[in-house]
């Protein structure tokens, strides 16, 4: 199994995400973020999947060429990067990042927000999915 990364920043989610599928800490994916010119400051992590498959492909890490509608939660692959709690901002749509992962054919949530009581979470209802990009070769 994955170890959840906390996000250290609001905007963070994507850099942590990225950071629990690779293996590697909060500061050092941003470090590797910052120097191709990702910032988790730039809210637009919130808003467009390039900055995510941009840090994954950086590390010979392959995704889906699209994003999947969420359906199920049967439905997801192995490893995914999930979408939770769309919402729009002044016209922009935003969310929030979480890997979804499948272990022994049980599905779990690594979610990096720092004020949950634990950051591996089962508690699907309370999870509002909007779509996935598959993760193929971690």
């Amino acid at each position: 199994m994955l170890n959840p990364v906390i996000q250290e920043e609001p905007t963070g989610c994507g850099i942590a995400s990225v950071a629990t599928i690779l293996g590697k800490t909060y500061p050092e994916m941003k470090a590797i973020a910052n120097a191709v010119g990702i910032a988790a400051d730039d809210e637009s992590l919130w808003s467009d999947t390039q900055y995510v498959r941009q840090m994954l492909a950086q590390a010979g890490v392959a995704t889906s060429p699209d994003e999947t509608p969420f359906t199920t939660w049967q439905a997801l692959p192995a490893l995914a990067l999930l979408a939770i709690t769309p919402h729009q901002k002044e016209g922009k749509h935003f969310w929030h990042w979480v890997v979804f992962q499948r272990i022994n054919g049980q599905p779990v949530v690594l979610d990096s927000a720092s004020y949950l009581p634990t950051n591996i979470r089962t508690d699907f209802d309370a999870m509002h999915p909007a779509w996935w990009i598959e993760v193929l070769n971690p």
